[in-house]
C-alpha cells in the first residue's frame, strides 16, 4: 500500500486524495489535491508538483493529462502527485501565497510550525523525499518564455550530473543550468540526494496546450527513460544557457520587439524600441552580448526601469 494524505492505493491501483496541511480564514480545514498512482511491480518512486506558484496552471494541465493516462497495472514502482500547491494563490490566480504574502517556492525545505507557505513547503517536501526522482512543474508566470527545464543545483552539486542528465530525458530541447535561489525545491532535493529538476512549460496567461503537451511528453519521456513503464525515450540535444543578461525600459512607452522566442542574438543587434503611442521611436535597445531571446513580458507598455526581456547566456549543446 502507498499513501499520500488520505489517498491509498494498493499495488496495481489508483487513488486520489487530499494532503490536509492547515486550515482557512474561516476555520475549516484544508487540503491539496493528491493523488497515488501504485503500480503492479516493484520499482522506484516519481513524485511530481504543480502550482506552487499560484497562477502557473500549466502544469496542472499536465496533472490532468497524465494521471488518467498512467496504468497501474503496467507500472513499475509508483507516481506521488500533489495537483496544487499553493492552495491559497491558486484560488485567486496570484502567483504569491496570499495568505502570507510569500513565494512558495522560496520556503523549502518548510516548516512544520511556519508560516502558511513554509507549513504547505513542509508537508509536500515529506512526499517528495519518499522518492527517487522529483519533478516540480512550473511556467514563466504570465510572460511569454521557452519551454525549458532547470537545473538548480548548480554545477559544482554532487548530483548536477544526475539532474542535467533528468532534465535532457524530461527534452523541452532548452535547459537553464544556473544554481538557483535558497528555497527552491529543485536546490534542496538535491541535497537529500533525489535528482530534481524544474520545468518552465512556457508562459501564460491561463494555460496554453503546446506547452501542456510538452509537459506530457515530458513526464512520459521520464517514466520510460527510468524503467516506470515500458519503451524507450530518445532525447534530443538540449541548447543550454548558464545565465540571463535582463533588460529594462530606458524610457516608458510601448515595446516593439525586434527578435522571437529561440531566435540567436548577436552583440549589438536591436533586441527591442520603445516607441511613443504615435509611433515614434524614443529608444531601442541592443544586446549586450550573444545568446538566445529566451523570455519576454506580454504587455507592450512599460514605464522607465520596468523588466522587457532576457537573453540566455552561455550557450551550448550537450
Amino acid at each position: 500500500m502507498r499513501s499520500l494524505g488520505t489517498a491509498a492505493a494498493a499495488p496495481g491501483e489508483t487513488d486520489t486524495g487530499r494532503l490536509p496541511v492547515g486550515e482557512t480564514r474561516d476555520g475549516g480545514e484544508f487540503g491539496l489535491p493528491v493523488a497515488v498512482i501504485n503500480g503492479e511491480r516493484d520499482g522506484e518512486t516519481l513524485y511530481v508538483q504543480a502550482a506552487s506558484d499560484g497562477d502557473e496552471l500549466n502544469g496542472i494541465g499536465v496533472i490532468q493529462r497524465v494521471v488518467p493516462r498512467i496504468d497501474p497495472t503496467e507500472l513499475a514502482g509508483s507516481v506521488l502527485v500533489v495537483g496544487i500547491v499553493n492552495y491559497h494563490g491558486f484560488q485567486v490566480a496570484q502567483h504569491r501565497n496570499p495568505i502570507d504574502d510569500t513565494k512558495t517556492n522560496r520556503t523549502y525545505p518548510g516548516d512544520s510550525e511556519g508560516t502558511s507557505s513554509e507549513r504547505i513547503a513542509h508537508a509536500t517536501f515529506q512526499a517528495a523525499t519518499e522518492a527517487d526522482l522529483i519533478l516540480d512543474l512550473h511556467q514563466g508566470s504570465t510572460s511569454r518564455m521557452l519551454n525549458e527545464v532547470r537545473v538548480r543545483c548548480g554545477t559544482r552539486h554532487r548530483l548536477h550530473e544526475e539532474c542535467l542528465e533528468l532534465a535532457k530525458v524530461f527534452d523541452c530541447g532548452y535547459v537553464l543550468d544556473q544554481k538557483g535561489p535558497s528555497g527552491q525545491l529543485a536546490r534542496v532535493g538535491p541535497d537529500e540526494g533525489i535528482p530534481t529538476v524544474d520545468p518552465e512549460l512556457g508562459g501564460c496567461v491561463g494555460w496554453d496546450d503546446e506547452s501542456i503537451q510538452y509537459g506530457v511528453r515530458g513526464v512520459f519521456n521520464v517514466l520510460r527513460h527510468y524503467g516506470f513503464l515500458d519503451g524507450e525515450s530518445d532525447p534530443g540535444d538540449q541548447t543550454r544557457a548558464t545565465g540571463f543578461d535582463q533588460y529594462g525600459a530606458p524610457a516608458g512607452g510601448l515595446v516593439r520587439f525586434e527578435k522571437e522566442l529561440g531566435e540567436r542574438v548577436s552583440r549589438g543587434e536591436t533586441v527591442f524600441t520603445v516607441r511613443d503611442v504615435f509611433g515614434t521611436i524614443k529608444t531601442d535597445v541592443s544586446a549586450d552580448g550573444n545568446g538566445i531571446f529566451w523570455r519576454s513580458r506580454r504587455l507592450p507598455q512599460v514605464a522607465t526601469g520596468e523588466y522587457v526581456c532576457s537573453i540566455a547566456t552561455g550557450i551550448d549543446s550537450y
